[in-house]
């Protein structure tokens, strides 16, 4: 795989990472759009490992 898609993928992973530790120090996060974040998080991972 090119290595500039491996590194957008690190960013996307990168940047949803961030977006769950945002949602998750609110006082209230949205549970539903944690649960969302973790998945294409996981998939963003899933195709890392395959490259």
């Amino acid at each position: 795989m090119e290595q500039s898609h491996v590194s957008a993928l690190q960013l996307k992973h990168a940047g949803i990472e961030r977006q769950l530790q945002d949602e998750m120090s609110r006082p209230l996060p949205d549970l539903s759009l944690v649960q969302t974040l973790k998945k294409r998080k996981l998939r963003i991972k899933e195709e890392l490992t395959l490259t």
